[in-house]
């Protein structure tokens, strides 16, 4: 409802703003912003820091720190020391007098020192808090810049005025010859000078958006990196996928078309797409830039060569190991506990299922796609069970009209980790009729103790199987509250806890 509320939105050394209904970030006094189009960069200061000694001036126009107080702030608290003192001016005074303050935060009697940066601050106009930032002025005369300045005679220092301006002179001349020259070959070869700057440009956009922000791209753009769309990866309920090269670099990347996507509200997509690309995990695919254009809407991701974990599962000749498929589900667990409990935004994927699930060049398991079923059109089924997700992946409570929670990724990778056991999709027809339905299998096999059924021929660790069974039963329990959370899927899978016997999944909606 406050969308100031968003942790770190608006960088280090800035403040957000509620105006209306619509954020707003604003730099700490003496700080100007790093990049004025991208708040999560932060603020940074517009003077030079002065020493201690230069503390409160002589009174003389010589450079000093002074204190400038923002009003009804609220801040993340990391001081070093915590004074109780009688008014702001004690609290003023002490940070003045102390090298080690750069900004102090006072509120009813309580002074806290900290060094910079601040961060995570957001305007509370019921909040009395004070921030007390240390800056620096200076009217210093330029003449007590030189050394001696003072002690010269009028006719030294005219001399030496006119020494300076006909090394200048000379200085700019040669200058204007050197720039005459210059544009001269540039002119003769300008074919060779714009391509090159072009490369430049590509190669700078591209590393800021990989380290420091999503790189915003141009259709144009993408049309050349795709070679006009030529080379289809895959389709999927978001759109089309297409393999594109970077020229400077040759690095392979994928642009998702999205095809379905609201396309009102840009800020509202540039804010979601913004989430997207602040989550980093090595079990998420990375997002490096996005194209905003008209009615266009596409996505740039880093390209991962081996395809989906469908491929691997579902076909015998690329079949992982056991071994191999224990680390992939352990890889697909971690990507989805960082989504819902440790990027700064909350994620709920929706959509959890193999085909989203991509590999990568050392067979690492990364999660696609998450974050995407916000900006789908509210009608949009097609390939969809109720609003979102993928038939057979489907939470029950999808059905219900539930209040949807993280619960529903839980059950989606339950389902995906009966499908990686088995090598086997949750659905096959042409099976017999008491295998059909994947999860009513794996129960009638854990019932009564077949669990070699699920596997075959093929040699596993019998306890780690028994394990990862119980793990995806309780995953796709019919009732949400019966269903773990990801923490605990995490330590059931890795042996640190017991779990117990998982009930038969649907016997809590046949109980009601």
């Amino acid at each position: 409802m406050n969308k100031c509320d968003p942790l770190g939105q608006c960088g280090f050394n800035g403040f957000c703003v509620l105006r209306d209904t619509n954020a707003d970030c604003k730099c700490i006094p003496g700080f100007t912003y790093v990049n004025p189009g991208n708040w999560a960069s932060g603020c940074v200061r517009n003077f030079t820091i002065e020493s201690c000694n230069k503390t409160g001036g002589d009174g003389n126009g010589n450079t000093r720190n002074i204190i400038t107080a923002l009003q009804n702030t609220v801040w993340d608290e990391s001081s070093y020391s915590t004074l109780q003192l009688s008014s702001r001016q004690e609290c003023e005074d002490v940070c003045l007098q102390d090298c080690n303050c750069e900004v102090a935060l006072y509120k009813d009697g309580q002074c806290k020192k900290q060094r910079l940066p601040l961060r995570y601050g957001k305007r509370n106009l019921d909040d009395t808090n004070v921030a007390l930032i240390k800056v620096s002025t200076s009217d210093e005369p330029i003449t007590k810049a030189i050394p001696g300045a003072q002690d010269n005679p009028p006719m030294k220092a005219k001399k030496k005025l006119h020494v300076d301006i006909l090394i200048i002179g000379i200085s700019l001349s040669a200058l204007g010859l050197m720039v005459l020259a210059i544009s001269g070959v540039l002119v003769y070869k300008n074919h060779v000078f714009l391509a090159y700057k072009k490369i430049v440009d590509e190669k700078w956009n591209l590393e800021l958006g990989e380290e420091v922000a999503l790189r915003t791209f141009t259709l144009a753009e993408l049309e050349q990196v795709t070679n006009g769309f030529k080379e289809e990866l895959g389709r999927g309920a978001f759109g089309t996928v297409f393999k594109g090269i970077i020229s400077y670099n040759s690095k392979d990347v994928a642009v998702k078309r999205l095809d379905k996507v609201l396309t009102e509200g840009e800020r509202e997509f540039q804010t979601e797409i913004k989430v997207i690309g602040r989550t980093h995990h090595r079990n998420l695919v990375h997002l490096i830039g996005y194209c905003l254009e008209g009615p266009h809407r596409l996505l740039v991701y880093e390209y991962m060569r081996n395809g989906s974990l469908a491929d691997f599962i579902f076909t015998l000749e690329n079949r992982p190991s056991w071994q191999e498929r224990i680390g992939i589900a352990l890889d697909v667990a971690r990507g989805i506990l960082y989504l819902h409990e440790e990027c700064e935004t909350q994620i709920i994927h929706c959509d959890i299922k193999p085909q989203n699930i991509l590999m990568d060049e050392h067979r690492r398991a990364k999660i696609s796609d998450f974050g995407l079923a916000k900006l789908l059109k509210p009608d949009q089924t097609n390939t969809f069970t109720a609003i979102r997700g993928t038939r057979g992946y489907v939470a029950p409570e999808w059905h219900r009209k539930l209040p949807v929670t993280v619960k529903v990724d839980v059950y989606s990778f339950g389902v995906m980790l009966l499908e990686i056991i088995c090598c086997r999709k949750c659905l096959e027809l042409s099976l017999s009729e008491e295998e059909i339905i994947l999860q009513e299998w794996v129960y009638d096999c854990f019932g009564a103790n077949e669990l070699g059924k699920l596997v075959g021929d093929e040699e596993v660790d019998k306890r780690k199987l028994e394990r990862m069974v119980k793990v995806g039963l309780w995953c796709i329990q019919d009732e949400p509250s019966l269903r773990p959370l990801m923490k605990k899927v995490m330590l059931m899978l890795e042996g640190t806890v017991d779990i117990p016997v998982p009930p038969n999944p649907t016997s809590f909606l046949s109980a009601i």
